[in-house]
C-alpha cells in the first residue's frame, strides 16, 4: 500500500518569542495534522526552508538584517521522529527570504530580499554549509519609490531539469536567469544569452513555479495581482499570457503571495493577501501552457503567505501568517477546485510549509 503519511515542516516568524520550526505528521488520506512531540525548535525567523533530496537535512533562512547580513542554518533531520539538530550557520546578505537546494546536494541558493542578491553556498558531506562561493548582486529599481527603490530578490529557484536558476527581482520588475554548472571550480551560476524577462513597470515579481515537464514558468506579481505565464525553453522565457487574480471591481489592497502547481502539472494555485485573503485556482492547458480561471476560495485566515500541495496532490495547505493558522483544503482531482476540510492547526506567524517522506 502506498504510504499516505508525510512529515510537514513549518517555518515561521519568531518576533513574539516562539520557537520557529515545527514538525507535524500529515495524513494524505484524511487531511489531518498531528504535532510530533519535542519537534519545536528555537531558531530565529526561519521564514523559508527546504528539505534535501536525501531527506537527511533541512536548511532555513533566518530572515534578519535590514542593513546588515542575515544568515542561513543547516540542520540534520531524522525523518522517522522529526527531530532536528543544528549543524552550522553561514552569513548571507541582508533580509534572506528564500532558500533552495539542488537534488545532488552540492549547492544551496539563498535569495536576499533586502540585499538584492543571490548567495551560493557549497554543501559539505556532513550536510553543513561551507562559506559562500558566489554572490550575484543586482542593482535595479522601479517606478514605485517606496517599494522599488532598489533591487529586492524574492526567490531563487532551479528549473525542473536543474540546468538553470531563475530569480525574481521585485525592485527592478525582472525575472533573471543563469546557467547552473554544479561541477565548476569557479562560478557555478553563469550568464545566458537572454538573461532576463521584464514585467510591466510596478508589477513587483515575487514567486515562480516551473511545470513538471519544464515547458512553462508561472509568476505571481506581488504589486499588480497578476499571474504571468511563460513558455520556457532551455534558459529562455517567452511571455504567453497575463491573467489577473482579482475579482471584478476589486479596489482593496493587492498583495500577491505564493504560487504552486499540482504534481501532475494540471492545476495552478496562487494566493492574494492584502484585503482579499484568497486562493485562486487555474487550470493549465498542457499543449499551450495557458491558464483558465477555475475558482477563488477564501484562504481560511489572513495573509496566505505560503501554499503547499501534498505529494499525492490530494490536499492544499495555506500558511496564513496574520491569523496564525495553517488550513487544509481538499483538491478535487477532476476540476482542481478546493473545498474546506475543517482541519487547521494554530501556529504563530506561519510562513513556510514543506513536505517530506517519513523514514
Amino acid at each position: 500500500m502506498k504510504n499516505l503519511v508525510f512529515n510537514l515542516i513549518i517555518g515561521s516568524y519568531t518576533e513574539d518569542g516562539t520557537e520557529g520550526l515545527y514538525v507535524y505528521r500529515f495524513d494524505a488520506e484524511s487531511g489531518k495534522l498531528s504535532f510530533l512531540n519535542k519537534t519545536a525548535v528555537p531558531v530565529e525567523n526561519p521564514t523559508y526552508l527546504c528539505v534535501a533530496a536525501n531527506n537527511r537535512f533541512i536548511y532555513t533562512v533566518n530572515e534578519v538584517g535590514v542593513e546588515s547580513s542575515g544568515y542561513v542554518s543547516a540542520f540534520s533531520f531524522d525523518a522517522s521522529d522529526g527531530t532536528l539538530h543544528l549543524l552550522n550557520t553561514q552569513h548571507t546578505g541582508p533580509g534572506p527570504c528564500h532558500v533552495t537546494i539542488d537534488r545532488a546536494h552540492k549547492h544551496l541558493f539563498v535569495a536576499n530580499y533586502e540585499g538584492g542578491s543571490v548567495y551560493v553556498f557549497p554543501i559539505n558531506e556532513d550536510g553543513s554549509l561551507a562559506p559562500v562561493k558566489q554572490i550575484i548582486q543586482e542593482n535595479g529599481s522601479g517606478p514605485n519609490h517606496e517599494r522599488q527603490d532598489k533591487s529586492h530578490v524574492h526567490i531563487a529557484l532551479l528549473s525542473a531539469d536543474e540546468n538553470h536558476l531563475v530569480y525574481t527581482d521585485l525592485g527592478a520588475d525582472s525575472v533573471n536567469i543563469r546557467n547552473y554548472i554544479p561541477h565548476s571550480d569557479n562560478d557555478v551560476l553563469v550568464p545566458v544569452s537572454a538573461p532576463l524577462a521584464k514585467a510591466e513597470p510596478g508589477e513587483g515579481p515575487r514567486h515562480v513555479v516551473f511545470s513538471p515537464d519544464n515547458k512553462n514558468l508561472y509568476l505571481v506579481n506581488e504589486m499588480s495581482g497578476n499571474v504571468t505565464a511563460f513558455k520556457y525553453d532551455n534558459g529562455t522565457l517567452e511571455q504567453i499570457q497575463k491573467i489577473s487574480m482579482l475579482p471584478n471591481g476589486f479596489d482593496g489592497e493587492i498583495s500577491g503571495g505564493d504560487i504552486r502547481m499540482c504534481p501532475n502539472g494540471r492545476f495552478v494555485y496562487a494566493s492574494n493577501r492584502g484585503d482579499a485573503n484568497e486562493i485562486i485556482v487555474f487550470e493549465r492547458d498542457f499543449a499551450s501552457g495557458l491558464l483558465t480561471f477555475v475558482q477563488r476560495h477564501d484562504s481560511g485566515g489572513k495573509e496566505p503567505r505560503n501554499l503547499a500541495i501534498d505529494p499525492t496532490g490530494g490536499f492544499l495547505l495555506s500558511a496564513n501568517q496574520k491569523s496564525n493558522n495553517v488550513v487544509v483544503f481538499k483538491i478535487n482531482g477532476e476540476t482542481g477546485e478546493l473545498t474546506s476540510t475543517g482541519v487547521q492547526t494554530l501556529i504563530s506567524s506561519p510562513s513556510c510549509l514543506k513536505f517530506s517522506p517519513v523514514a
